[in-house]
């Protein structure tokens, strides 16, 4: 990033808490978040650490492509997101709930 340094609660924006990713966590101990699309791999792994004081092992990333929706006549697109998933060491954990 150019001149922006973004803040740990600016990169995370949630997490992702889906069927597949309850899975992957309970599994694979891989956690989802939807990130800031400025937000790079070294961005996402300070900011799970300094957020929720775990150590992370690897940290995947996809850039999401908005899907097309319509409202009877008028035709729209969502956002493009980021999406990361997060695998943590195997001693630590993320409790959602």
């Amino acid at each position: 990033m150019a001149g922006i340094e973004l803040e740990s609660h600016q990169v995370v924006l949630r997490p992702l808490v889906t069927e597949k990713g309850v899975h992957q966590s309970e599994k694979y101990n891989a956690y989802a978040f939807e990130v800031n699309r400025m937000a790079n791999k070294e961005d996402v792994r300070k900011a799970v650490e300094e957020l929720w004081g775990v150590r992370v092992v690897a940290v995947r990333t996809q850039n999401r492509r908005g899907k097309p929706r319509r409202s009877r006549l008028n035709q729209g697109q969502t956002s493009d997101w980021k999406k990361a998933i997060v695998q943590l060491h195997e001693d630590d954990r993320i409790n959602f709930f």
